[in-house]
């Protein structure tokens, strides 16, 4: 199987402030935004919680 990277994505602190900047790999474009301490903080929660939806053939993605 073939991997094509669509989309990547960082979460970057400056300044004491957070953003996630999202890459759109295809289309060669970039948006950021800003993110408050209180969702990083329950990053971890959240990809837990979308990982056991999505089931266990995500289990195996990119690190």
């Amino acid at each position: 199987m073939v991997e094509t990277l669509l989309y990547a994505a960082e979460l970057v602190r400056e300044d004491g402030a957070y953003k996630l900047v999202v890459q759109d790999v295809v289309r060669d474009t970039v948006q950021v935004t800003p993110v408050p301490e209180s969702a990083v903080a329950r990053l971890p929660v959240f990809l837990s919680v979308l990982s056991s939806k999505l089931g266990p053939a995500s289990a195996g993605g990119r690190r």
